[in-house]
């Protein structure tokens, strides 16, 4: 085993954040559209390269024991591979979903084949949340609820956190030219989505939209109708019933990794690109210190994922019902006995990869 790979400081704290990781690239990106729409300005984020490498590659070299390991457990995840899948029933016109990363990363704009004609023959859009059209009423619709945005009963971020933690949060966030001050009461699953973005990307969101927010608005030019399987504040709820320590926790790690958090995004990124979603979890688990945190990711997985891909797949049904849909919604909902893929099948339609 080479030390240098899954004994290294980048690797000890894979397993604290991993889990808001995949929330973040996969998931849950409406609370980092909120968070960078309202912090660009002050952070003056400036357009430059993207770095990092894959770190799978890495593993596969260094350490092609656990990468045969991760391999294997993923070959058991239902519909493990493929991002963009044929829905077909009798009688119905076919319709398309498409698993996205919530960037605007060139790569991932860059929808796979077949993906722009379906999208331009589409009758009907569907994406997570069609609130994204408008970031004016998003945002008001969401500071309606300011529990799920911002702390509550006079707490702020220096009273939960350790003075040590709070330092390493507060120097991550000068970093970004975000003063600590000005953002002590805001939850910290939002702050997450300022710290763990890469400069590169955080620079593109201030004049790109990222894959779903660019569906859905070249759509609606078009006339056609978007629908939203979630409101924003669902979305929110969700991240919130997970415990504010866990949140705390990885915030502070993800600041920790600095400019390995490039190396990570590039990760989960190829993996993306290469379809390989199932493979996600079972890299992560690999490269965690004690081989997993199984019993963390269950509580993030019904949470986050289960309990949202049933309600979306329920809500989707009689839009898919009526033919002709493009639909499109994080990737990481995709793959799994609870994926969405599995789960459409149940409500009586036929999927198979169009990629």
């Amino acid at each position: 085993m080479n030390s240098s790979f899954l004994d290294s400081p980048l690797f000890e704290r894979l397993q604290g954040f991993a889990l808001w990781l995949l929330a973040l690239l996969h998931v849950a990106a409406l609370a980092s559209l909120i968070l960078i729409l309202g912090m660009l300005s002050s952070a003056d984020a400036q357009e430059e390269a993207c770095h990092g490498v894959n770190l799978v590659d890495e593993m596969r070299s260094e350490n092609p024991d656990a990468y045969a390991k991760a391999l294997a457990e993923a070959e058991t995840v239902p519909n493990a591979k493929g991002i963009f899948w044929r829905i077909e029933k009798p009688g119905v016109a076919t319709s398309y979903l498409l698993g996205t990363m919530h960037v605007t990363d060139p790569r991932v704009l860059k929808m796979p084949p077949g993906a722009d004609k379906a999208l331009a023959d589409a009758k009907t859009i569907i994406i997570e949340s069609n609130e994204i059209l408008d970031d004016k009423k998003a945002m008001a619709g969401i500071l309606a609820k300011p529990e799920l945005t911002m702390l509550t009963n006079g707490n702020t971020i220096e009273k939960l956190m350790k003075p040590d933690d709070l330092a390493v949060l507060e120097e991550g966030l000068k970093k970004r030219g975000v003063p600590l001050a000005t953002v002590s009461r805001m939850q910290p699953w939002m702050l997450m989505s300022l710290v763990s973005l890469p400069a590169c990307e955080l620079a593109r969101k201030g004049n790109t939209a990222f894959l779903d927010k660019r569906i859905a608005l070249d759509a609606a030019a078009e006339g056609k109708p978007v629908k939203g399987l979630e409101t924003l504040a669902e979305q929110l709820t969700a991240m919130a019933s997970i415990p504010t320590e866990m949140h705390l926790k990885s915030l502070v790690e993800t600041i920790k990794l600095g400019p390995k958090m490039d190396d990570v995004f590039e990760t989960m990124t190829q993996l993306y690109l290469t379809g390989e979603i199932g493979f996600t979890m079972p890299f992560l688990k690999q490269v965690a210190p004690d081989g997993g945190d199984n019993a963390g990711y269950a509580e993030f997985e019904e949470l986050i994922v289960t309990k949202r891909n049933h309600l979306m797949a329920e809500r989707a049904a009689p839009i898919l019902g009526e033919g002709n849909v493009f639909m499109a919604v994080g990737a990481l909902h995709l793959p799994g006995k609870d994926g969405l893929v599995e789960l459409l099948r149940k409500q009586g339609f036929t999927l198979s990869k169009a990629d």
